[in-house]
């Protein structure tokens, strides 16, 4: 019991000394206005609050999570092939597949995937 304390004890030491360590030496002395505010998105946080917010920021930043969550979803169905049926496991990922692409052409269609206006 007093080894495993011990032991303990030596190991918080140790990580306490690097960290430390690297707060010390690390080069973020360098202070950015830019990455010194709070949001880093372009908008001014001590101007108006209340101006105009561009749509099509909102649009892109919703389609990129979609997508981003497709990658998510998409994992297990690779990590579940070796154990399934590889006829079901077609299927649903081919189904899967469809779905992302009739949302990706409704987008495409009405216009959410237009960068310039």
């Amino acid at each position: 019991m007093n080894l495993i304390l011990s032991l303990m004890l030596l190991i918080w030491m140790i990580s306490m000394i690097i960290m430390i360590l690297a707060s010390m030496i690390s080069k973020k002395t360098l202070y950015d206005r830019e990455k010194n505010s709070p949001f880093e998105c372009g908008f001014d946080p001590k101007g108006k609050s209340r101006i105009p917010f561009s749509i099509q920021f909102f649009l892109i930043a919703v389609i990129f999570l979609i997508f981003d969550v497709e990658i998510a979803l998409m994992f297990p169905l690779i990590l579940i092939l070796s154990i399934s049926n590889f006829m079901y496991w077609s299927m649903l990922t081919t189904y899967f597949i469809i779905i992302l692409l009739i949302g990706l052409y409704y987008e495409w269609k009405f216009g959410a995937l237009t960068w310039l206006m």
